[in-house]
């Protein structure tokens, strides 16, 4: 199945009325009616675990911008082009990249183990960092964090989650400041990170809007 790619076209055509946070993409959004438990705010309080099983909650990304992206292991496209995408401009940004906090958040935490999980990121960044929690904690995540997800029963009696598919952008103090959308252009999304790792500062590479990748007027990006 397709990820669910919050853009304008793809909510409208559900019937979705909504309202945007900022102009760009749109995948994190403010719906009018929708299932979320707070559709005025994203983000919120939670508890998840590291892969050796450390609890972390909201409080332990504060201090540093944030990158924060739903997924899983068995997801065919979404996801792997996503981490190589991050994994691209961590690699690009060197050091500078370690000013951020990159997180994977598995969205199927019945298949996805810590060795699952483990074994999955080593294709990727080492600084890329995975969570994991019970299915009820992954759901109310996903919920504070404005991420569709839905199961969907394959032919062979399995299973394949439909989701969000945008890399959501955390200021040091966890407040939404932008996305990177999927398949958005590498080049974007590294000047995006680079900007979200020195906020206020137009640093060579960077200089750009979190949300829809236009150059700041008083910067150069490149």
């Amino acid at each position: 199945m397709p990820p669910v790619i919050s853009t304008p076209l793809a909510v409208l055509a559900s019937g979705v009325m909504l309202a945007f946070v900022a102009a760009g993409t749109g995948a994190i959004m403010l719906q009018q009616g929708s299932s979320f438990s707070h559709p005025r705010r994203v983000g919120g309080p939670f508890t998840l675990a590291d892969l050796d099983g450390k609890p972390v909650t909201e409080a332990d990304l504060k201090g540093k911008p944030t990158a924060l992206f739903f997924g899983f292991t068995r997801c065919p496209e979404v996801c792997p082009t996503t981490l190589t995408t991050l994994s691209g401009a961590l690699e690009r940004m060197g050091k500078d990249g370690d000013r951020l906090n990159v997180v994977f958040v598995t969205l199927d935490p019945a298949r996805d183990t810590p060795d699952t999980l483990r074994d999955y990121l080593t294709a990727f960044d080492p600084r890329i960092r995975a969570l994991v929690g019970t299915p009820e904690e992954a759901a109310r995540m996903a919920d504070l964090y404005h991420v569709h997800v839905r199961r969907i029963p394959t032919r062979d009696g399995d299973y394949t989650l439909e989701h969000t598919a945008a890399v959501e952008l955390f200021d040091r103090d966890g407040k939404v400041v932008g996305e990177i959308g999927y398949n958005e252009e590498a080049k974007i999304a590294l000047a995006k990170l680079i900007t979200l790792a020195f906020p206020g500062q137009c640093h060579p590479g960077g200089g750009v809007s979190l949300w829809d990748g236009a150059a700041d007027g008083t910067c150069k990006a490149s």
